[in-house]
């Protein structure tokens, strides 16, 4: 009807009701013949709204005991343009976000690689002093003494030093 996909349903119940009430079966008769006329006013009043929207289908439903209900759909894209305008630009931002992701991952796997050459490089200079008797010792402590005292004995290898003093004069 008018170019709309248009659903009639009528309950079982009130058709038999039809059948035995002659009132009642012209009452079906007159409404299922307005459908039509309904239609075309619907698809003409929504053309009159902002955007100029169609109507994509009309459903009528007569209950149990006659009552009518109907529900309609439409829309301001009929022909898509606005939905594949969508998914473009969606697709455009998805492609984007992913091509960011992929830079980060491979800024992220440059940056691991230049602290794992680092590294490297820091323990082949520490084998490297160890070969030559060298090596590096820190401590930390509340005074000088204390600290002092921790170099000397990581240095001789023991847990506490002997056999050396240090005096702070102040």
């Amino acid at each position: 009807m008018q170019g709309v996909p248009t659903t009639v349903s009528v309950s079982s119940a009130f058709l038999k009701k039809c059948m035995n009430d002659p009132e009642k079966a012209k009452y079906l008769e007159e409404n299922l013949a307005a459908i039509p006329d309904s239609v075309k006013s619907l698809c003409n009043s929504v053309k009159m709204a902002p955007g100029s929207p169609v109507v994509t289908y009309a459903t009528y439903k007569i209950d149990d005991n006659g009552n009518i209900s109907m529900m309609s759909g439409s829309t301001n894209d009929p022909d898509g343009k606005i939905a594949r305008e969508n998914a473009e630009r969606k697709a455009k931002e998805k492609k984007a976000a992913e091509e960011k992701a992929a830079e980060r991952r491979k800024e992220k796997k440059a940056e691991e690689e230049k602290a794992a050459e680092r590294r490297a490089e820091k323990k082949a200079a520490e084998e490297a002093r160890t070969e030559m008797g060298e090596y590096t010792v820190s401590a930390t402590g509340t005074d000088i003494k204390a600290v002092t005292e921790k170099v000397i004995s990581v240095s001789l290898g023991t847990s506490a030093p002997t056999g050396a003093s240090f005096d702070i004069k102040a």
